[in-house]
């Protein structure tokens, strides 16, 4: 394969704009929920203390219209949604038939208006996209929503409404790649037949939903990387440059979207993975220069520091922000902030949660399992190229 890397001019690029909103600062799902920490509101604050998000480049959500997210979702779906915020509760039949009330999904006072801002976010940024350039919605990610029920904390999918909307506008090639934790179930169904989006999900195996087999094909290009608990930098490295990186550069994708959940960086409680944010961060920018029209967006993170201090590392590599060693008392006092109180105790900050942005390197020797599973993607890649 080649490994040519298709870079787009940099004069030609717009500023890179961040999609975000304020209703993200007080609604929770509930107070024993793994989401009910702070996240977009954290990345917001820290950035702007450290300077790096300018008013110009912040755009405020819209609310998607039910009509929009009609192009994934059933009406019905989104119906019950809506009916259910407004009740705050919904019945058996509903929960049965939608997903919808139950410990993964439950009932919240902003259930229909919170994922609605997330998915109106996507949608807005394929416009924004027409022209090329970049953008950030640390909201979305959004990627286990299906079309006519809730599904792993997600009520609506709105990396499949993204996709949707760059093609409206002109990206008729979309690579979809996706570095969460989780497997990217909805997403797969709505594109795992589609030669014209690239999907790449590195995951870890044996983690719920337990779908993305390296096995699976599809009739699109469907390439699923399951990693084994305790994946570290150095083998995260090897994928990015002899799976990620070839594949979307061969592809010459018009946009490129990705989900860059938190979860799989070594703090988090939601995974096994023992990754530093640096690995993420490298991926965020390795990918900028193979397409004109670049989405990131956020996904899963359940350790409020971990997740703040990524998201917020994410925005300064696509503006080109410096990161410096200490971080300025404005942004020590964001993170000093936060708390994570979980079931029968509360979580303190590590210093360095508070102190530094960038994590220390997690290196190791390279897993059999990660190297031979690579070399499994690879020799099918060929078969397309």
């Amino acid at each position: 394969m080649s490994a040519i890397i298709h870079a787009t001019p940099a004069a030609a690029t717009p500023c890179p704009r961040f999609i975000g909103s304020e209703i993200y600062r007080h609604s929770s799902y509930g107070a024993w929920h793994p989401l009910r920490i702070p996240r977009v509101s954290t990345v917001m604050d820290l950035t702007r203390a450290m300077g790096w998000l300018q008013p110009a480049q912040f755009v405020t959500s819209p609310r998607a219209k039910p009509a929009a997210l009609a192009g994934f979702h059933t009406a019905e779906y989104i119906a019950a949604l809506q009916a259910a915020e407004a009740a705050q509760v919904v019945t058996d039949q509903t929960r049965d038939r939608h997903g919808i009330g139950t410990p993964s999904n439950p009932v919240f006072p902003e259930m229909y208006r919170r994922p609605a801002t997330s998915a109106g976010a996507s949608l807005l940024a394929g416009e924004l996209l027409r022209n090329g350039g970049a953008i950030y919605s640390p909201a979305g990610g959004t990627h286990h929503g299906m079309p006519d029920r809730a599904n792993g904390f997600c009520y609506l999918n709105d990396p499949v409404l993204a996709i949707q909307s760059l093609r409206r506008n002109g990206a008729d090639r979309v690579a979809y790649v996706d570095i969460d934790a989780h497997h990217p179930d909805g997403v797969e169904a709505a594109f795992a037949d589609d030669p014209n989006t690239l999907l790449i999900s590195v995951h870890e195996e044996n983690r719920w939903p337990r779908t993305g087999q390296l096995t699976d094909r599809g009739q699109g290009q469907l390439f699923n990387l399951p990693v084994p608990a305790g994946l570290h930098d150095d083998d995260m490295a090897l994928i990015r440059d002899h799976v990620i990186l070839p594949l979307v550069a061969d592809f010459r994708p018009d946009a490129i979207v990705l989900q860059c959940g938190a979860d799989a960086v070594a703090e988090d409680p939601q995974s096994r993975l023992t990754l530093s944010n640096n690995a993420h961060l490298a991926i965020v920018a390795a990918l900028a220069p193979l397409s004109p029209r670049y989405l990131v967006l956020g996904g899963g993170g359940y350790n409020p520091w971990s997740v703040g201090r990524l998201w917020a590392g994410v925005w300064a590599t696509i503006c080109g922000a410096e990161v410096p060693d200490v971080l300025p008392p404005k942004a020590q006092d964001v993170l000093r902030a936060l708390d994570w109180k979980m079931p029968m105790r509360t979580r303190h900050a590590e210093p360095h949660w508070i102190s530094t942005l960038r994590d220390a390197p997690r290196y190791g020797p390279i897993k059999d399992d990660v190297r031979q599973r690579a070399d499994v993607l690879i020799a099918r890649s060929k078969a397309w190229v």
